[in-house]
This record gives structure tokens, C-alpha cells and sequence, in this order.
């Protein structure tokens, strides 16, 4: 169970999920405390897991990576084996950005950002059509990003 974080804890988290840059006195100042125990508590926050990591957002637009599919797999059976399996597969396939184990018809979600549809069908082809454990797949592909949130509402 996650401890109850103060809200000087919180107001830190929702200010560097707006800009993970932050200098300690920006971020202090931003917080209204001095630089020594904002970095006190944000060293405390990525210690207990609160942070995971720093990362930087890209254009995939930019990088020729405009296509983003949602691609649902369906296992031809299910276990722990052959889910771990397929689930370690996937972790090296660098077109899968996101992977998510879910219920209804399917039992995957990938998220998947390729160059084009060409590109797309050789990953099918290739990469998924390549675990035997696939049963089947539906790709549901993006025409537009409406909204896109990397923060956490806190």
C-alpha cells in the first residue's frame, strides 16, 4: 500500500511531470522551499519508487515514425508459461512500445509505432506471425492523437 504523501510531495511530482529539467532551485522555487529539502524529497520520492525514471518525449512524427497502431493478440491458449513466453518475446520487439495484458476477447494490447503500413505488415509478418503462441490479432490504426497525457492527474 503507498504511504500518504504530504502535499509539498505532491506539488514536487506534478511540477516535474510538466518539466523533468527542473534545476533543484527551480524546482524549489516552483514549490516554495529551498533547494536543500526539495532535493531531500525528491531523492526520498525516486528511492520509494514514486519516480521511476527521467525520460525525454520525442516526435515520432519527426523521427519517421508517424504510423501508431493498437494492435489486440489473442493467444491460442493461455498459462502462465506461455504468457511469460510471449510477454518476454515481445519485450524485444522495438517497434512495441507499450505491452499490456488485458481481459474481454483479448489478452494483449501493444502499442506499436512504425514508419508506415509497410512496415506494419513486415512487423506482423515477421515479428508477431513469428510466435507460434499467436492465436490471432486486430489492429486498430491511429488517424489522429486527440489527447496525450504523460502525467498522472494527482
Amino acid at each position: 500500500m503507498a504511504e500518504l504523501l504530504d502535499e509539498t510531495d505532491l506539488q514536487i511530482l506534478k511540477t516535474l511531470q510538466k518539466n523533468a529539467k527542473l534545476t533543484t532551485k527551480e524546482l524549489a522555487d516552483a514549490v516554495h522551499l529551498t533547494p536543500t529539502p526539495v532535493f531531500e524529497r525528491q531523492k526520498r520520492l525516486e528511492k520509494k519508487g514514486y519516480i521511476k525514471k527521467y525520460v525525454a518525449v520525442l516526435d515520432p512524427e519527426r523521427l519517421g515514425l508517424g504510423l501508431l497502431v493498437f494492435c489486440k493478440v489473442k493467444l491460442k491458449q493461455i498459462n502462465h508459461e506461455l504468457a511469460d513466453s510471449f510477454v518476454r518475446r515481445i519485450q524485444r520487439v522495438p517497434e512495441v512500445t507499450e505491452c499490456y495484458n488485458i481481459s474481454g476477447a483479448y489478452d494483449y494490447l501493444l502499442k506499436v509505432r512504425v514508419r508506415d503500413m509497410r512496415q506494419y505488415q513486415e512487423f506482423v509478418i515477421n515479428k508477431l506471425g513469428d510466435i507460434d503462441t499467436v492465436g490471432s490479432i486486430e489492429s486498430t490504426f491511429v488517424m489522429s492523437e486527440e489527447k496525450h497525457s504523460y502525467g498522472i492527474n494527482l
